[in-house]
């Protein structure tokens, strides 16, 4: 299975790439090699504790407690960058629940604490053997924690579906437009970004009409601009329900 198809909040289909066993590795590797810099670092660091500290088990305790973040690395990543460790980032993948719940940071511990199996423990045997032969692409930790691994460089745009970008201070201006549906809303928005695209204004003004006639607004903005309020407020409404 190629593909993840996640259900939002909005009833709207999102169909994402699962990324291969090739992708993960490489993502593993460059933070694999940015915990290796971190390590040379806290090595010289050691160093010039031992300047100030002669006692062994006074540098050695110092330096185990400062290399204690690069043990939780994939954990503290992905809880504070949304799924992602720098690896995903450079690569473009992310790690989402693949019932289109939000992720909760327990689900990425679980994940950090199935490491010890999936990697550590038989060299990465599990982990690889687990990707490769499970429907989407999981490693134990994936499994337990009902997530998987999605590529976000070709995932569905927002200008394909009915969600638009509404920040939190927007104000509404037709207080109406729960009237329509999620279908109607698709279908407005699909016609005007193709007429608005090639320039038609005929079919912009007769869609704005048809709105017009059903939230019967008599509204006074040019027909771009309605439309787009429009789009908008029953974004704004339906993301407050």
């Amino acid at each position: 299975m190629g593909n993840l198809q996640i259900n939002t909040t909005q009833n709207v289909n999102l169909n994402y790439k699962i990324v291969s066993l090739g992708e993960r590795i490489v993502a593993f590797l460059i933070d694999g090699f940015i915990l290796y810099l971190y390590a040379i670092l806290v090595n010289l660091i050691g160093d010039m504790i031992g300047y100030i500290y002669k006692d062994g088990w006074t540098q050695r305790g110092l330096v185990a407690l400062i290399f204690l973040p690069a043990m939780g690395y994939s954990l503290f990543m992905h809880s504070l960058f949304n799924g992602r460790t720098v690896g995903k980032m450079l690569l473009k993948m992310r790690v989402v629940r693949f019932d289109g719940t939000p992720v909760h940071w327990s689900n990425y511990l679980v994940r950090w604490m199935l490491r010890l199996v999936d990697i550590w423990l038989f060299v990465g045997s599990i982990g690889i053997l687990s990707i490769l032969f499970t429907e989407r692409r999981q490693r134990l930790g994936d499994a337990a924690a009902g997530t998987v691994v999605i590529s976000t460089k070709n995932k569905t745009k927002v200008s394909h579906t009915i969600l638009e970008d509404v920040t939190d201070d927007y104000e509404p201006t037709f207080t109406n437009v729960t009237m329509l549906t999620d279908k109607d809303i698709r279908l407005i928005k699909e016609t005007f970004l193709i007429a608005k695209k090639s320039n038609d204004y005929k079919t912009l003004t007769a869609l704005r009409v048809k709105v017009d006639s059903i939230l019967d607004t008599k509204s006074n903005l040019y027909d771009l601009q309605y439309i787009d309020t429009v789009l908008k407020d029953y974004n704004y409404y339906t993301q407050k329900i």
